[in-house]
């Protein structure tokens, strides 16, 4: 199964970043001990610490970057593409069977919607602040965003339930 992890850029050692680096980390450490190959943008921030985990745990990690930009020391496949980070976006939700989102500002909203509308699940990692607490007030149902109900939201306090739903969603298979 691929999971595609979406988040706040930015440098690790600065808030909001620095708030939740350990469960980025351990995040992708879970995902690689589990067997799932893991995507997001490549950059900095939550993207960065979630590929170092699963790097260290010897787990498969592929960032989809926008244009110019260099991917980060950790991943183990760097696909540029030609495209601004709204539109590489697409790409990377567009690869995954699970999107997972932790914390985040309008690029991840982006990412988060856009599953969505593709009827990609999402995962949203509560209490992370940003656009995925966001996210939360305005569930219908507590699980939709909109009366399509293309897809599920589903919401999760720590890694074990994170880990959980994609159990329930489809255990270890690969994309």
């Amino acid at each position: 199964m691929i999971v595609g992890v979406v988040g706040y850029s930015g440098e690790p050692d600065k808030p909001p970043v620095k708030d939740i680096q350990n469960i980025c980390v351990e995040l992708g450490k879970k995902l690689a001990e589990n067997g799932y190959t893991v995507f997001n943008g490549g950059r900095d921030g939550v993207m960065e610490l979630v590929s170092k985990g699963a790097c260290e745990a010897g787990g498969t990690v592929v960032g989809i970057l926008p244009k110019g930009v260099p991917g980060n020391e950790y991943l183990s496949l760097c696909v540029k593409t030609p495209f601004d980070m709204l539109l590489r976006s697409f790409i990377l939700v567009e690869n995954c069977d699970v999107v997972v989102s932790i914390g985040g500002q309008v690029g991840t909203a982006i990412e988060v919607l856009a599953s969505y509308s593709r009827g990609i699940p999402v995962i949203l990692l509560r209490g992370t602040g940003g656009w995925t607490d966001n996210c939360v007030n305005i569930l219908i149902d507590n699980k939709y965003f909109d009366s399509r109900r293309s897809s599920e939201v589903f919401q999760a306090t720590n890694i074990n339930e994170i880990m959980k739903t994609l159990e329930k969603l489809g255990g270890r298979r690969h994309g």
